[in-house]
C-alpha cells in the first residue's frame, strides 16, 4: 500500500514539473453569425484551448504556479462557407508583480485579420515549416509572441528565441491567401508587430520592457521610489523609439496595455518626477493626454 501511495505521489510530482507553459483562457464568440450550429463553436473553443494549453512550446520546465497567464478571445463575425470563418482575435498577457497580489497587463492586442478554416472533430495540427493551416499558424504565432514578451520582462531580450519562431511563421506565410502576414496589407498587422520587435532600430523598446517590469514594478513593493524612477527611465526608452519613428506599431501596443497603469504609478510620485513623466507621455502618446492629466492633478506627497 505504501508503495502505491509513493508511486501516485511521484507521478503527480512529475506531471506538475512538466506542466505546459500556458494557463490560457480561451473564448470563441460567434453571436453575429445567425442560424449556425452553436455546438461547432463550442467544439472550436475546446480545441483551441487544448492546442494552446496542452502543447509543449518550450524545452523549459514549468510548475503550475509558473504558468503564463493569458487570454484569447476569438470573435467570429462572418461564416464564409460551412468551414470558413472571418473575424478578429484579441490576445492579452498578464504577469504577476513580485511581492504583491497585483498582476500587470503586458500585452493587449486586437488582430482584425482573423480568417480560418475549421472542421469540427478534425485535430488542430501545426507545422513550423508550412502555412497549410491558417488557424494553427495564427495561434502558434501569438503563443510565441506571448512567450517572447513574458521572457523579455524577466531578462534582457530573453524572449528572442520565441520571437524568432514567430518571425519564421510570418516568413512561411508570405504566400498565404489570408490577410495579416504581409507588409503591404497594413501598417499594423502580424508582419509589422514582429518586424518592430526584432528591428534593432527599435531595440530600446525591448530594453523598456525589461526595465519597466523587472527593475520597476517588481521593485515597487519594497522600494517604491526606486521602482518608479526605473519606470520613468523605461519611458525615456520608449521616447527614444518614438523619436526614431512616431508611428511604429509597438508604441501603440505598449500604451494600449500600460496607459492606466502608468497613471496609477506616477500619481503617487514627486512633483518634478510627475512633470518629467507627463512631458514624455504627452509627446509619445498624445491620444491618452486626458488620462495623463490626472498625474499632474494628483496631490503632492
Amino acid at each position: 500500500m505504501k508503495k502505491i501511495i509513493v508511486l501516485i505521489i511521484a507521478i503527480f510530482s512529475v506531471s506538475t514539473l512538466v506542466a505546459q507553459e500556458f494557463r490560457c483562457n480561451v473564448t470563441v464568440s460567434a453571436q453575429r453569425i445567425q442560424g449556425a450550429n452553436r455546438q461547432l463553436f463550442r467544439t472550436m473553443q475546446a480545441d483551441v484551448y487544448e492546442f494552446l494549453n496542452n502543447r509543449k512550446w518550450t524545452e523549459h520546465v514549468y510548475t503550475y504556479d509558473e504558468k503564463i497567464r493569458c487570454n484569447i478571445l476569438i470573435r467570429l463575425d462572418e461564416q464564409i462557407s460551412s468551414d470558413e470563418f472571418r473575424g478578429s482575435i484579441q490576445v492579452q498577457l498578464t504577469r504577476p508583480v513580485f511581492g504583491s497580489s497585483y498582476e500587470t497587463t503586458v500585452l493587449n492586442i486586437k488582430d482584425n485579420d482573423f480568417h480560418c478554416r475549421y472542421v469540427e472533430f478534425q485535430p488542430l495540427e501545426f507545422n513550423e515549416t508550412s502555412n497549410r493551416d491558417n488557424l494553427t499558424n495564427i495561434l502558434a504565432y501569438y503563443a510565441y509572441i506571448i512567450l517572447g514578451f513574458d521572457y523579455d520582462t524577466y531578462s534582457p531580450e530573453g524572449g528572442t528565441p520565441f520571437f524568432e519562431k514567430a518571425q519564421a511563421i510570418v516568413n512561411n506565410s508570405q504566400n498565404a491567401r489570408e490577410k495579416g502576414w504581409k507588409a503591404f496589407e497594413s501598417e499594423r498587422n502580424r508582419y509589422w508587430l514582429i518586424e518592430n520587435i526584432m528591428n534593432k532600430s527599435y531595440s530600446d523598446f525591448r530594453k523598456c520592457m525589461y526595465t519597466y517590469h523587472r527593475n520597476g514594478l517588481d521593485l515597487m513593493a519594497q522600494k517604491p521610489e526606486e521602482g518608479r524612477a526605473n519606470i520613468a527611465t523605461a519611458l525615456r526608452d520608449v521616447q527614444a523609439v518614438f523619436r526614431r519613428r512616431p508611428s511604429v506599431y509597438i508604441l501603440q501596443m505598449f500604451f494600449d496595455a500600460k496607459a492606466d497603469e502608468i497613471v496609477n504609478v506616477f500619481s503617487k510620485s514627486f512633483p518634478d518626477e510627475r512633470n518629467r513623466v507627463v512631458a514624455i507621455l504627452n509627446e509619445v502618446d498624445p491620444s491618452n493626454g486626458s488620462k495623463y492629466k490626472k498625474i499632474s492633478e494628483s496631490q503632492d506627497l
